[in-house]
């Protein structure tokens, strides 16, 4: 890397916390008829902004985004590995939250950071840049730009893997209108032959094609799903009440990862394993209270205490038929009709 403006705004983006920092061409992504082929298969299930036709021609050519695109930086921030968390064995029932969203909100702390490292471009060059940034948030293909970017390779669970940092962090990009120099795209694949994370997939949403399909996946079934989960697939959410890591946590790569999380995404006070029958009392105002600013209220009161009531039924222990009975005079009706499910599940050993 020679160009100087390349370098100090990776620089930068490294002061900023982002420990990963490529730059790629704002040429359409190379998976893009995958993408094509995810959607008409109906895996995307519920979440009909992903296949919506407007937001579709801008993912297929980020210059439909911004027209005076002519470079594009991937950024990647690092949060808490699971395992921090879940090894000691704790009393009562207990449920599992995935690791992303232990801390603060990424949609709240990475903007702020996108934002300075924008003007901090604009502050080099001299002149106004246009640019529009994403986290998680916009009509690209965050892990195909990530690849070309050269920050790691699309994995068989479908999470970008960086070789020396794994998979636990968040993507983020930059679209700019101003040439920077490209990275070589990643182009190792190293998953090899390992299939642990298809194995270990509690639903069996991984599919061999390294996509996903969400119809089935926890973190869909906790997170982006708004009605009743599945009976069927009930069962299979274990503890999971928000997001699901199993397909990270077997991941070789991570084992062996180093990076130290964000301390913005450092875990709050009973979150990563909350107690399962304080959560199914929580009020709508204990419930603003305990997550605010946090990811989980994604969820919302009634889904969080919808899964919540499918962890406690999964646990199978009778000491949770209390809080459950009283959870069938919740105000909500998705929680009443899956606390009423939790306690059949208890009463018949199932």
């Amino acid at each position: 890397m020679s160009d100087p403006l390349t370098q100090a705004v990776k620089k930068e983006a490294h002061r900023l916390g982002f420990v990963l920092a490529g730059i790629t061409t704002p040429d359409p992504p190379p998976h893009w008829s995958t993408y094509e082929r995810w959607l008409a298969a109906g895996r995307h299930a519920s979440m009909a902004y992903l296949g919506d036709e407007r937001a579709r021609a801008r993912r297929a050519d980020p210059r439909r985004i911004l027209p005076e695109c002519r470079a594009i930086l991937v950024l990647a921030v690092p949060y808490p590995d699971p395992k921090t968390a879940l090894s000691a064995k704790k009393p009562n029932p207990h449920g599992r939250i995935s690791a992303y969203a232990w801390g603060d909100d990424y949609h709240l702390v990475l903007p702020k950071r996108l934002k300075a490292l924008a003007a901090f471009i604009e502050s080099v060059v001299g002149r106004a840049v246009p640019n529009r940034w994403y986290t998680d948030t916009g009509p690209v293909l965050e892990r195909d730009l990530a690849q070309r970017a050269g920050l790691g390779w699309i994995g068989k669970n479908t999470n970008l893997i960086n070789p020396k940092h794994g998979s636990y962090f968040l993507l983020a990009e930059i679209l700019l209108g101003v040439a920077l120099e490209p990275d070589p795209p990643f182009a190792a694949d190293h998953c090899g032959t390992c299939t642990r994370c298809i194995e270990a997939c509690p639903t069996q949403a991984i599919l061999p094609d390294r996509t996903l399909d969400a119809r089935r996946c926890i973190s869909y079934l906790t997170i982006e799903l708004k009605d009743e989960i599945p009976p069927d697939l009930r069962p299979l959410l274990g503890e999971w009440v928000f997001g699901c890591d199993v397909c990270q946590s077997v991941c070789p790569w991570n084992r062996f990862a180093t990076t130290d999380a964000d301390p913005a995404f450092a875990p709050r006070p009973n979150v990563p394993r909350p107690n399962l029958l304080d959560e199914l009392s929580l009020t709508p105002q204990d419930f603003n209270r305990k997550f605010k600013d946090s990811p989980v209220k994604r969820a919302k009161r009634r889904g969080y205490l919808r899964n919540v009531a499918v962890a406690l039924g999964n646990t199978g222990d009778p000491t949770a038929i209390p809080a459950l009975k009283k959870a069938l005079d919740d105000p909500e009706p998705l929680v009443r009709e899956h606390a009423a499910w939790a306690l059949k599940r208890i009463g018949n050993g199932e």
